[in-house]
């Protein structure tokens, strides 16, 4: 990941680890989300915030990592979503990261 990346991602993850992905458009979002996901230290957590209920993306994690992760909605509609994603274990093996849709959003 390049230096230009890293701060893009830094900026997006405020002093109370929300990550507001609202702005950003889903071509690149999903891959947004999914990195900064594996670059958590274990045990360490952020809060998306979305503009809709990221369900294709809980279960992208569910497919790729399953056990690896908790997915735990904090704030659930209508004009937000909030949710906390915390890296429970390393992630076994390669698995790489394909992102996807946003689901029509």
């Amino acid at each position: 990941m390049n230096t230009n990346t890293m701060t893009q991602i830094e900026n997006l993850i405020d002093a109370d680890k929300v990550m507001d992905v609202r702005p950003i458009p889903c071509s690149i979002k999903h891959g947004l989300i999914l990195r900064t996901w594996q670059e958590l230290p274990v045990g360490d957590h952020f809060i998306l915030l979305n503009d809709h209920d990221p369900v294709p993306l809980y279960y992208q994690f569910a497919a790729q990592w399953p056990g690896q992760f908790t997915w735990e909605h904090l704030v659930k509609g209508p004009e937000e979503f909030r949710v906390k994603i915390t890296r429970l274990k390393e992630a076994a093996g390669t698995a790489t990261t394909t992102p996807s849709s946003c689901g029509g959003h």
